[in-house]
């Protein structure tokens, strides 16, 4: 079932039209819903920005104690009038019949040209639930970090992606600076603060 149309007792007469489609949708959904106190509301229309689903990996190195972590251009922080140029762990779209797991193996290799290996998944979260119906599934893996870094990406795509390996400490001290600030970067690597000494232990 497409997620987007879930069906919910909580609300009923739902209406939906397409605004816009290109790269991404837009589509008008009218409908009601209960209230708190057990009413239904008036018809309410709301907008809603579909940009399909998405997998996150932080690929993480536990031997050298380092995370490869990727900087390419964001149209969206531009936008915003916000530096452009992210640091961000590895990210892409799930597409029609993939795994979020697939999706992180083969964005690992191409924006990192990274292997991974064991696997863990820090859940699945809504970054803007008020108005977008992305989800984002992600993890944090295991990997060999001594020979990676440099430009990768696909060139069909327009893809300018650096990697670098950046030491555990150093990408703390960017997260609690501000100099990381994407929500899929901050999530990972808050999650790694707290099972970082478990994974040295397991994956070492």
């Amino acid at each position: 079932m497409n997620r987007s149309t879930a069906i919910h007792h909580r609300v009923r007469n739902v209406k939906r039209s397409t605004s816009f489609e290109g790269y991404f949708k837009v589509r008008q959904y009218t409908l009601e819903h209960r209230t708190h106190e057990g009413d239904w509301t008036p018809p309410i229309q709301r907008e809603v920005f579909e940009r399909g689903h998405v997998a996150i990996v932080l690929p993480y190195d536990p031997w050298q104690d380092t995370v490869v972590l990727v900087e390419q251009f964001r149209i969206g922080a531009y936008a915003a009038g916000l530096e452009p140029w992210l640091t961000e762990p590895v990210a892409g779209t799930i597409e029609p019949g993939e795994s979020a797991e697939e999706v992180a193996h083969r964005e690992a290799m191409e924006e990192a040209g990274c292997t991974l290996t064991e696997m863990e998944s820090i859940g699945t979260v809504l970054m803007s639930p008020g108005s977008c119906t992305e989800t984002a599934a992600m993890f944090c893996a295991r990997v060999d970090s001594r020979e990676l870094g440099g430009i990768h990406g696909l060139a069909h795509e327009d893809e300018d992606i650096k990697a670098r390996v950046v030491p555990v400490k150093e990408a703390f001290a960017q997260l609690e600076s501000g100099h990381i600030s994407n929500g899929y970067s901050v999530i990972p690597l808050q999650w790694l603060a707290l099972n970082r000494a478990r994974l040295r232990t397991i994956w070492s």
